[in-house]
């Protein structure tokens, strides 16, 4: 039997070490990070949370709806995976802004080697935006790799509107600073071909954005024809986000 004060002991110790380390993390709590304002919510009652996935789809005939493509005015067809679960208010923008045909015939205004290529702003200047109010920001766990899609801001956190940038290489800084809503599934190698400058002095423009889902025709320069609707050309997905 075991004496009375080696049994209390033993006690003592389990409950410190249960207060100082508290329960084991779950292999769901390491691999899939949450969104902070579920944290909150959740802090607060009022929802549950889930868990964000990690890994943008790359299935290309996949989730039509949340495909963008960039048609350049390079002749390149780019597309992008659109991520309404780790940015909705932010996907929901560029969703609409892309059907406006807000982004049709827009330069990459700030391209920065070995950093970003920046665009969406109509003005070519880097102050202009929509005429639709501005973001709260959606800053969650995503890295900032090579091809990663975020919004761009002013200093203020809830200032994203219209403008977008994509990495060139991996920016860890930018981390839970900017709104990742996404990544690049195709032809990372024309992103890569967009001209430098700020802005450049013979910018690449934004020829035609579209969403997947509604199948329109690339757009090439000079309207010199078009690939068929709905089609993702070979040449598109020679180079993706993580050549």
């Amino acid at each position: 039997m075991t004496p009375r004060p080696l049994a209390r002991l033993a006690l003592a110790l389990s409950l410190a070490l249960s207060l100082v380390f508290g329960p084991a993390a779950s292999a769901q709590d390491e691999i899939a990070p949450r969104d902070p304002a579920e944290i909150q919510a959740q802090q607060a009652g009022t929802t549950e949370t889930r868990a964000i996935p990690l890994a943008a789809n790359s299935d290309p005939q996949a989730d039509l709806e949340n495909i963008l493509y960039l048609d350049l005015s390079t002749g390149q067809r780019v597309a992008i995976r659109l991520m309404p679960d780790w940015a909705p208010q932010a996907v929901e923008r560029i969703k609409t802004l892309t059907r406006r045909g807000f982004y049709d015939g827009v330069i990459f205004h700030r391209v920065i080697d070995g950093f970003m290529a920046q665009t969406g702003d109509p003005t070519g200047t880097g102050r202009g935006g929509s005429d639709l109010p501005d973001l709260p920001a959606e800053f969650n766990m995503l890295p900032h790799v090579r091809g990663t899609v975020s919004m761009a801001r002013s200093e203020a956190e809830d200032s994203a509107n219209s403008q977008f940038f994509i990495v060139f290489y991996p920016r860890f800084a930018l981390d839970r600073r900017y709104t990742n809503f996404g990544r690049v599934l195709g032809n990372m190698a024309a992103v890569d071909a967009i001209a430098r400058g700020e802005p450049p002095a013979d910018p690449t423009r934004i020829l035609q954005a579209s969403l997947a889902a509604d199948g329109k025709p690339q757009a090439l320069p000079g309207n010199a024809g078009a690939a068929p609707q709905g089609e993702i050309t070979a040449d598109m997905l020679s180079g993706s986000a993580s050549d």
